[in-house]
C-alpha cells in the first residue's frame, strides 16, 4: 500500500507544480484559447496543460522506478518491458502532436496522423489484444482474436483518445473523469494481479489530481488537445495491456461501462453531426455539459453531476470481478440503463442534429442561460470558461 501511495502523490505534487509552471510558460508562448463569438469564456485563457500532466506522470514513474529498487523484496514492482516502453512512446508521441496543436493548431488531418502513428508504435512494442474475456462463459474462458486484435487496437485506442478529446468542455471535466476512471481501472488491475498496470494506472490519476486544482472552475489554465488526448491515450492503452489481459475479470464490456458517460457523449456527437451533414470535427453546443447547463444547472453543478454519475458506473463496472457470468447480464442491462437515463435526463435525444439547425440566436440563450445559473459567482471574470476541445474538438 506505502507503494501506491508513494506513486500517487508524487505524480499529483508533481504535476500542480509544474502545471503552475506551465501556466507562465503558455503565456509566454502565446499558446492560449482566445474567446470569440462560439466560445463562453470571455478572457484568454493558457492552454498546454498536458504537459504539466505529462511531466507528474513522468515523474511518478521515474521517481518510483529508482525507489523500488531500495525494497527488492517487495512484490509489487514496475519493470521497463517492452510493452511500458511502448505506452511511454506513443504517449509521448501524442503529447506531442497536442503541443503543436495548443500552439499552432493543427488541422484534424494531422491530428489523426499523429495518433494513429501513436497506436502503430503501441502495437509494434507488444501491446495488441490478443484475446478478450468471455463475460458470459467458465472461469477462463476467452475469445482468441488473431491478427483482426492489431486492428481493434489501433481503434480503441484512438476511440479512447477522442473520446476524452470530446469531453473536454467544461472546467474540471475531462481531468475529474480520467481521476475517477484511473482509480477504478487501478482498482480493476490491483484486484486481477495486474500490478504494472495498476501503478501506472495511479500515477495517471494522480497526475489528473494535481492539474485538477488548477483547471477546476473558474480555470486558470486549460489542458488543450495535450491534455485531453494523452489521457485519453493512456487510458485506452492501459486498458489493452492491463485490464483487457487478465483472464479472471477481463471483458470487453467493463471498460466500456466504466467509461460510459464519456463514451456516450462522444458516440452521439458523431451521429448528430452525420444527421446534420456536418464534418466530425465540426464543433457544437450540444455536448451533454451544455445541455445540462441549459437545464438550469451551473457550471459546478453539471461538472459534479457528471462526476456522481460517471463514478456510479463505475462501480456497477467493478462488479464483474465479483458476479457470476449468469449475473453480468444484469450488470450490463444495468450499465446500458444509466447510461440511457443519463442522456434522458439531459435531453440528449431532443434533436439529434441540433448542434448546427439551431436557430443562430441560441448561442445568446445559452448564455443568458448560464449568467442566471452562474448568478452567484457573478464577481467572476469568466462567465463560463469551457476549455477549447469543448468548441474545437475531433
Amino acid at each position: 500500500m506505502t507503494r501506491f501511495l508513494l506513486i500517487f502523490s508524487i505524480a499529483t505534487v508533481v504535476s500542480y507544480l509544474a502545471t503552475g509552471w506551465i501556466t507562465t510558460v503558455a503565456i509566454k508562448l502565446k499558446a492560449v484559447d482566445l474567446p470569440n463569438e462560439r466560445k463562453m469564456h470571455v478572457e484568454p485563457v493558457p492552454r498546454l496543460g498536458g504537459v504539466g500532466i505529462w511531466l507528474g506522470f513522468m515523474a511518478a514513474i521515474l521517481l518510483f522506478s529508482v525507489f523500488q529498487n531500495f525494497v527488492p523484496h517487495e512484490v509489487i514492482g514496475l519493470r521497463f518491458s517492452r510493452e511500458f516502453i511502448g505506452i511511454l512512446l506513443g504517449g509521448l508521441i501524442i503529447l506531442l502532436v497536442g503541443v503543436a496543436d495548443d500552439i499552432w493548431s493543427l488541422t484534424p488531418f494531422f491530428k489523426f496522423g499523429g495518433q494513429l502513428a501513436a497506436a502503430i508504435v503501441l502495437v509494434s512494442f507488444g501491446v495488441k489484444m490478443e484475446y478478450i474475456g468471455n463475460p458470459f462463459g467458465g472461469p477462463g474462458s476467452l475469445f482468441y482474436l488473431g491478427n483482426i486484435g492489431i486492428a481493434m487496437t489501433i481503434f480503441w485506442v484512438i476511440a479512447f483518445t477522442n473520446i476524452m478529446n470530446f469531453i473536454d468542455g467544461l472546467d474540471g471535466l475531462a481531468a475529474g473523469v480520467s481521476v475517477i476512471a484511473g482509480v477504478t481501472f487501478f482498482v480493476f488491475s490491483w484486484q486481477t494481479g495486474q500490478m504494472a498496470a495498476s501503478l501506472i494506472t495511479l500515477a495517471l490519476a494522480g497526475a489528473a489530481l494535481g492539474f485538477l486544482k488548477h483547471n477546476y472552475y473558474p480555470a486558470k489554465i486549460f489542458m488543450g488537445d495535450s491534455g485531453s488526448m494523452f489521457l485519453g491515450y493512456l487510458l485506452g492503452a492501459i486498458t489493452v495491456d492491463g485490464v483487457m489481459k487478465s483472464v479472471a475479470a477481463v471483458t470487453l464490456f467493463a471498460p466500456l461501462i466504466i467509461m460510459g458517460i464519456p463514451i456516450l457523449d462522444a458516440a452521439l456527437a458523431v451521429l448528430r453531426r452525420y444527421l446534420s451533414h456536418t464534418p466530425v470535427t465540426q464543433a457544437d453546443r450540444d455536448h451533454l455539459h451544455h445541455r445540462l447547463i441549459r437545464r438550469g444547472l451551473s457550471h459546478k453543478q453539471s461538472v459534479l453531476f457528471i462526476y456522481g454519475w460517471s463514478s456510479a458506473l463505475s462501480v456497477l463496472g467493478l462488479t464483474f470481478k465479483f458476479l457470476p457470468s449468469s449475473q453480468k447480464y444484469l450488470v450490463i442491462f444495468a450499465g446500458l440503463f444509466l447510461t440511457f437515463l443519463f442522456a434522458e435526463v439531459v435531453g440528449f435525444f431532443d434533436g439529434l442534429t441540433g448542434g448546427v439547425t439551431e436557430p443562430a440566436a441560441e448561442p445568446e440563450a445559452t448564455n443568458q442561460a448560464i449568467a442566471a445559473a452562474e448568478a452567484p459567482d457573478s464577481a467572476s471574470t469568466q462567465a463560463l470558461n469551457c476549455s477549447d476541445e469543448g468548441y474545437q474538438d475531433y
